[in-house]
């Protein structure tokens, strides 16, 4: 009678419906992680040292874009037209600001307001390739004025940074998303970036 106990007890349909609601669960959970970093978050390699001391080359980043709207400090990846690559940047001024740029004093304003900038790299030198445009030789700096659907962008490392000064607004359209978290860096430490 022991015996027909046991192979009452033992049934293999219930092993194979319990690893088959495993596999159903793990299987789920990959394909809301494919969601998220397809529709949500994104995973990039920071490429050069335009983003220096805030972003070292090769750092692992996570951006997101979901909801976002451009925000004056934000650091965001652009899909850039001009450049044709993607680029990551500050965001400096947006839709309706006007930045102008003294690189004697070596400021740069914001709506007539002096932005404390304790990110950049170093103070910037006026390397000549800037577009004479935006050049007010009366005051001496370059004034820029966003207009609605653009941002101005600028790298930390202002001296080494091809930005907004050379290759003009960016269209938010360019923006991918905002940096929110970084995972991997052999120079800093991981988490949140500013």
């Amino acid at each position: 009678m022991q015996l027909n106990k046991r192979a009452e007890k033992y049934n293999p349909y219930s092993a194979v419906s319990g690893v088959l609601g495993w596999a159903e669960t793990l299987v789920m959970a990959v394909f809301v992680a494919i969601l998220m970093f397809t529709f949500v978050f994104k995973i990039v390699v920071v490429v050069g040292s335009s983003m220096e001391d805030t972003l070292f080359e090769g750092d692992r980043l996570i951006i997101s874009n979901l909801g976002y709207d451009a925000a004056d400090g934000d650091i965001v990846v652009i899909n850039s037209d001009v450049m044709n690559e993607v680029i990551i940047k500050r965001v400096i001024a947006t839709a309706g600001e006007t930045v102008r740029i003294d690189y004697n004093l070596g400021e740069v304003e914001v709506d007539g307001k002096v932005t404390k900038e304790p990110y950049i790299k170093e103070q910037m030198i006026d390397t000549g390739r800037f577009s004479e445009i935006f050049y007010d030789a009366e005051n001496d700096c370059y004034e820029y004025d966003v207009p609605f659907g653009y941002v101005f962008v600028m790298g930390d490392n202002r001296n080494h940074s091809t930005d907004s000064r050379e290759i003009g607004l960016v269209s938010e359209d360019e923006i991918l998303g905002k940096v929110v978290y970084r995972f991997y860096s052999a120079k800093a430490e991981r988490g949140r970036v500013a």
